[in-house]
């Protein structure tokens, strides 16, 4: 029997539909039809002789050669953008699409203080933004859906190249009167278990802060979480308990219209600011000088 080669388009809509397990919203996705990207993938079955997709009404299920095929084709598709990233711009370095994830303990804290000045360093580098938490962030860059991410360690990062940034202490925050004779820095045995306000479970800032100041084990109640640093800090404006928020929130002025206080956490209680890219990127050096501008563009800010 002969295979034929597929074509890139039929792996990027094999590719769109084992991400969203839908017909509709993979070829929303690719900006074609439902129907175009059905036959697409069909006529690559065909090619392939292989089935490759179980269809029904309600569920998109790939066949074990199906998910065989589908990791080769992120693999293709990886290779085929690092390929195409190997010549945009020329030989100017930062020139052309860079598509950045940046998880959402930092996105909204940091962007607005170095993207001016990363636009001043390359004019001709077109950021394109994805705010993501660390797990979908981390497996959209190993599928090549994102060329480089800017999150927060500890987190696991196999196959990536991790560059650090800066350290971001954590504070806790808390209303006045909460702490009577609040001292400079908080000890964290110190920190009450029973009205620490928490981020959802997802969010690996919560973990982090936990960590860094020696409490792993503290747990907030399911009712007392937010879904945001800025959810957390009105609940705490509101009288429902303390929480932890690092640093580089508290200097973006997000306790700016409340009375709360901020004290240091005592030890080394702080997350480390990382941009991470695919292990062997042809585009590492790039990334090294995104870096290096974020990092110049927050001292300036």
């Amino acid at each position: 029997m002969t295979a034929y080669q597929p074509t890139l388009k039929q792996l990027q809509y094999l590719t769109a539909l084992h991400i969203h397990g839908h017909f509709g919203r993979a070829a929303e996705t690719c900006f074609v039809t439902q129907s175009t990207l059905s036959a697409g993938l069909a006529e690559l079955e065909s090619l392939l002789g292989v089935r490759l997709v179980e269809r029904n009404r309600r569920v998109v299920r790939f066949t074990p050669m199906g998910e065989r095929v589908v990791a080769k084709a992120y693999a293709v598709l990886r290779e085929t953008d690092e390929l195409v990233g190997l010549t945009v711009g020329g030989d100017k370095p930062l020139a052309g699409p860079l598509r950045l994830g940046v998880i959402p303990t930092v996105a909204p804290y940091l962007l607005p203080r170095v993207t001016a000045h990363i636009r001043s360093d390359y004019p001709d580098l077109k950021l394109h933004l994805r705010e993501d938490m660390s797990g979908p962030a981390t497996e959209a860059l190993s599928r090549g859906m994102l060329d480089a991410v800017l999150l927060a360690l500890p987190w696991d990062t196999p196959g990536l190249a991790v560059m650090p940034l800066f350290e971001d202490p954590f504070f806790l925050v808390f209303a006045p009167g909460d702490l009577p004779d609040p001292p400079p820095a908080v000890a964290p045995d110190s920190i009450d278990s029973d009205s620490l306000l928490l981020l959802e479970d997802g969010h690996c800032l919560k973990d982090q802060a936990l960590s860094a100041c020696g409490r792993p084990e503290l747990r907030a109640d399911p009712a007392h979480r937010g879904t945001s640093l800025i959810t957390l800090v009105q609940m705490v404006a509101g009288g429902l308990g303390q929480t932890l928020v690092p640093k580089l929130a508290l200097d973006a002025g997000i306790l700016a219209g409340t009375n709360l206080i901020a004290r240091p956490v005592s030890g080394d209680a702080s997350r480390t600011l990382a941009l991470v890219w695919r292990q062997g990127s042809p585009r590492e050096a790039e990334f090294r000088l995104l870096g290096e501008s974020i990092m110049a563009g927050l001292a300036l800010a």
